[in-house]
């Protein structure tokens, strides 16, 4: 009989939960009014549409609100935006992760302190462009080593340090390594989400005891990218999905006994269950 395994450390993390219990009350203690997320709440194309159904729907500019509620994703928004959104007659809730916010306010803190800051992240996810936005003029983002090459050497210089939370930790070290050239004083603080860790290591010990592997998540998703990577790197028939729909029934074999799930941490639990029991007709 073919087995189906999910990981330990699968779905929703913590500030995922906490921003949709904070929807959940939002919708019931301000049902009569119109109801909006500043962009995507989370990065799973699914659960936003769900929220749409039920009238949450997304704007990406505030000019689109001048009334009602505004939820801010869990990814933070740029300093530029808060301060507008103060001087509307909106309802504002917060629902950035706490981990994000305490990322921003090393960021501030580095900034005050007088250190340039690194952000080692994606340029353009929005949680990067909210942490960079803390401390203007004064934070890098840098993806790869072809990032800080270009940056000119100057041993003198004193620097911070920090991480998008989502970021593999493996990847974080070794740029900071790299950084150790380039610098003679450097302030690093570990801003890499718990739950990202525990995801990405139970995800990766089950690919190396599985004959498939599917991770389930947004395709918009840069936790669920970086989980599907490092899981391809384990197993080469490792599978990134949206939902049960993106499954070609054709790579499992009668050879396979044993069939992995992971879920990165914006994936509802409803899609990992909906994908289980796909598997389990096949």
């Amino acid at each position: 009989m073919r087995k189906i395994v999910i990981a330990e450390h699968s779905g929703f993390c913590f500030g995922v939960k906490r921003a949709m219990n904070m929807i959940s009350d939002v919708s019931t203690e301000y049902k009569n009014m119109p109801i909006c997320t500043l962009g995507p709440i989370i990065h799973n194309p699914q659960a936003v549409e769900k929220l749409r159904n039920s009238g949450i729907n997304v704007i990406e500019n505030i000019n689109e609100i001048d009334k009602g509620v505004i939820i801010l994703r869990t990814h933070g928004v740029e300093k530029n935006l808060m301060h507008k959104l103060e001087n509307k007659e909106i309802t504002v809730i917060d629902a950035t992760c706490p981990f994000v916010r305490r990322a921003q306010e090393y960021v501030v803190k580095l900034h005050k302190e007088g250190y340039p800051v690194f952000v080692i992240g994606e340029k353009n996810h929005p949680e990067v462009k909210a942490l960079k936005s803390q401390a203007k003029n004064n934070v890098t983002v840098i993806q790869n080593e072809s990032d800080l090459k270009n940056i000119e050497k100057s041993k003198n210089t004193k620097i911070g340090v920090i991480s998008q939370t989502t970021q593999d930790l493996a990847h974080y070290k070794e740029m900071v390594m790299m950084i150790f050239d380039y610098y003679k004083e450097i302030r690093i603080f570990n801003t890499i989400c718990n739950a990202t860790s525990q995801i990405q290591k139970s995800a990766v010990e089950l690919a190396k005891k599985v004959d498939v592997m599917f991770i389930i998540g947004g395709y918009n998703s840069a936790n669920t990218k970086r989980l599907y990577e490092l899981c391809k790197r384990i197993h080469s028939r490792t599978y990134h999905i949206e939902t049960e729909k993106n499954i070609d029934v054709s790579i499992i074999s009668d050879s396979t006994k044993v069939i992995g799930i992971a879920a990165g941490a914006s994936t509802p639990d409803w899609i990992i269950e909906n994908v289980k029991n796909y598997l389990k007709k096949i």
